[in-house]
């Protein structure tokens, strides 16, 4: 066997012919930052998602960043996010000098706990959080309204569910703004770096042009100290032809997701993911639990058969050296310091066959145990 983890290479054969005509014209026009191949893909991105506005910068992590900026977040002000995320979910928050506040999340789907979201709120807060973790939405039906009584922004992480849906609504639609990671590997993902902010709110939406644009929309016409942070149209031009694909490879992920779990189901010593079983889930990655001294040796049996995984992540938050300062212990998230000894992301894009699942089950069999009868 050999499997890839992801399909970048995949996902890019369906498109370079049209691409490389699309960066044919960027180069004719002369214009390569900005441009009719961002707008276009803005306005797309938008429609698609249900949302008014988008803007295209450069990664998710300034997504997040200048979402709380645009949002006049800053020093003083608290937000809270999941403790299993990854850092750059956190670094926006400490960036813009407010404190993150974490919660753990909930041992079978990963997600984070909002119910303990809601007892973390003090004054000080002014925005959650909530990250739609390996593709899967968090049900934000009563937390939004409930921060909203409470003037509390929900700014959805939305870097690894873009298509995904839930009660006819998609990943960041729902809350004040939902913020994306075009990184290759992503669902939606381009051919290098890029992000997107969706919103509906017009005036969060001019704070963020701005922000992204050395803080102002006009040329040498800067109204605050601001950042360069803007999406590249030659990734645009990329994100614009893959958008067309997006539904039927979410659809293609799930169809791999439900061989997953028809081949080790009832494999001995194999948690799979929980999920609702809707379009709630695109399954970015499929993430399953094992015993925390069975994972090393599992892994290495898949590579030895040309299967590579991975674990994401493999500490929490406040686990790690560049957020000790905030003071948190161990034990403080036994769900998220738990789960981290445990997960095993096994292979998950729009390429595998049947074959490759069936392949990839029976190495996890043979080294867990035989199947429970």
């Amino acid at each position: 066997m050999r499997v890839t983890f992801s399909s970048p290479q995949a996902e890019f054969a369906l498109i370079r012919d049209e691409w490389l005509r699309e960066v044919e014209e960027i180069a004719a026009r002369g214009v390569f930052v900005g441009g009719v191949p961002v707008t276009r893909f803005e306005e797309a991105f938008a429609s698609y998602s249900g949302a008014q506005y988008g803007i295209g910068v450069a990664n998710g992590t300034d997504a997040i960043y200048l979402t709380l900026k645009a949002l006049h977040i800053g020093p003083g002000d608290e937000v809270i996010t999941a403790a299993n995320t990854f850092i750059a979910t956190v670094e926006a928050i400490h960036h813009t000098g407010a404190l993150p506040v974490l919660a753990d999340c909930d041992p079978d789907t990963y997600l984070i706990d909002l119910e303990q979201v809601k007892r973390l709120v003090t004054p000080r807060t002014k925005a959650i959080i909530p990250v739609h973790l390996y593709g899967q939405m968090v049900d934000l039906t009563t937390l939004i309204p409930w921060a909203e009584e409470r003037g509390i922004a929900v700014v959805e992480d939305s870097a690894q569910a873009a298509g995904a849906s839930l009660l006819g609504r998609k990943a960041g639609s729902m809350g004040t703004a939902g913020c994306f990671s075009f990184y290759p590997d992503k669902n939606l993902g381009a051919l290098g770096d890029g992000g997107a902010v969706i919103t509906s709110d017009p005036q969060l939406a001019t704070g963020l042009r701005k922000w992204r644009n050395h803080g102002g929309e006009v040329r040498y016409q800067h109204e605050f100290p601001g950042v360069n942070s803007r999406l590249d149209p030659i990734q645009a031009a990329a994100l614009q032809l893959k958008l067309a694909y997006l539904d039927e490879w979410s659809g293609k992920r799930r169809e791999v997701a439900g061989m997953y779990e028809s081949y080790l189901g009832n494999c001995s010593g194999v948690k799979l993911p929980g999920s609702r079983g809707d379009e709630s889930h695109v399954y970015h990655l499929y993430v399953i639990r094992i015993e925390a001294d069975r994972r090393d040796t599992l892994r290495k049996q898949l590579q030895k058969h040309g299967v590579l995984t991975a674990i994401q992540y493999p500490e929490p938050i406040h686990r790690m050296k560049a957020f000790s300062h905030l003071g948190y212990q161990a034990g403080d998230f036994p769900a998220s310091e738990e789960i981290a000894g445990e997960i095993l992301s096994l292979p998950m894009n729009i390429a595998l066959t049947e074959e490759d699942i069936a392949g990839i089950s029976a190495v996890v069999r043979d080294v867990l145990g035989k199947v429970q009868i």
